[in-house]
């Protein structure tokens, strides 16, 4: 493992507002470039009372602005819901402002339900044209063209990195054929989490991106100083996850020791999603991320968690951070 990272969902906790979501999203990030986290990325959700990071590129200035050495990027942008010039611009700006500190991780699905993609697209195409527009937005992104009629401005010359994300064959099969690194979403959706792993690294072909394959896998993280508390703060993301499985998006939930609104076939189905994690004390935690490691072999771990409190968030990922970079030592001298 050549590093660990953290994705925020920037959650917006029940009786608080979009402000202070973005507000914790900014004193997270500064606790996680601080901790030792590589990358700091955050994800384009549209229509959800929970989650306040829509408008992802303004987000990723805004952290980038408060933080000075940690990478900052887009996990993802749905690139579905954009052309892809305009993404180049965004990142091409964003990459201008803050040189060698931003990413661009692209996603195939809208990251809403389908009224909210027909009121972001307008006009949606029938065909998938998700490959050609990854190949379009690098273009932009690449050396200047002479004579091109299109150019990103801000953009052209940036190389920002794009990366592939995804939860099943396709992006490990697009990731790999175009040479680009590849995530996986196993935080949320883990069930082809190994056979994506090896379509990928066993596909891949060098580019003038990557030598060879580079996988990131995503796991969720609630550490707490006993099992018992940070299964009690888990609680928050299990019913969060049953309430938009079912249809009730809100708000992420205050932690309860009562789970039985959560009918027993919908609490299967998201304990399995939310699978590939670790929760539980320190020692706990670095366990379970040691055995994700070892599992799965990814060149990067991503964490993520969702915490009612803002206080106990970060101490999450402090803890998560100190158990990785053992784990991360342990790694490199093996």
């Amino acid at each position: 493992m050549h590093h660990f990272s953290l994705l925020d969902l920037s959650p917006v906790p029940e009786g608080k507002t979009t402000a202070d979501a973005l507000s914790n999203t900014v004193e997270l990030a500064q606790v996680a470039e601080a901790s030792g986290y590589h990358r700091y990325w955050l994800a384009e959700h549209h229509n959800m009372p929970g989650i306040a990071s829509a408008a992802t590129a303004v987000v990723i200035g805004h952290v980038a602005g408060a933080t000075s050495t940690i990478r900052v990027g887009a996990g993802g942008i749905m690139l579905p819901n954009h052309a892809p010039l305009m993404v180049a611009e965004q990142f091409g700006t964003l990459a201008t402002l803050y040189p060698d500190r931003i990413d661009l991780g692209l996603g195939r699905a809208p990251g809403t339900d389908m009224a909210t993609a027909r009121a972001l697209r307008r006009h949606m195409a029938p065909e998938d044209s998700f490959p050609q527009d990854v190949q379009e937005l690098i273009g932009y992104l690449g050396d200047p063209v002479p004579n091109a009629q299109v150019q990103a401005v801000p953009g052209t010359g940036t190389h920002v990195p794009v990366w592939v994300l995804g939860s099943s064959l396709y992006g490990a099969q697009l990731a790999a054929y175009l040479g680009l690194p590849y995530a996986f979403a196993s935080h949320f959706a883990p069930a082809m989490l190994e056979e994506a792993l090896e379509t990928y690294r066993a596909t891949f072909r060098p580019s003038a991106t990557l030598a060879q394959p580079y996988a990131m896998v995503a796991a969720g993280v609630c550490a707490a100083e006993t099992d018992e508390q940070a299964a009690y703060l888990r609680s928050s993301q299990y019913l969060a996850f049953a309430r938009l499985r079912t249809g009730k998006p809100g708000k992420l939930p205050l932690p309860t020791h009562d789970l039985s609104e959560i009918p027993p076939s919908v609490m299967a189905g998201v304990q399995q999603a939310l699978s590939c994690s670790a929760t539980g004390s320190p020692e706990t935690v670095k366990q379970q991320l040691a055995d994700l490691i070892e599992r799965y072999k990814p060149d990067e771990l991503m964490v993520t968690g969702m915490i009612h409190d803002p206080a106990a968030r970060i101490r999450s990922f402090q803890i998560a951070g100190e158990a990785l970079t053992q784990l991360q030592a342990q790694s490199q001298a093996a």
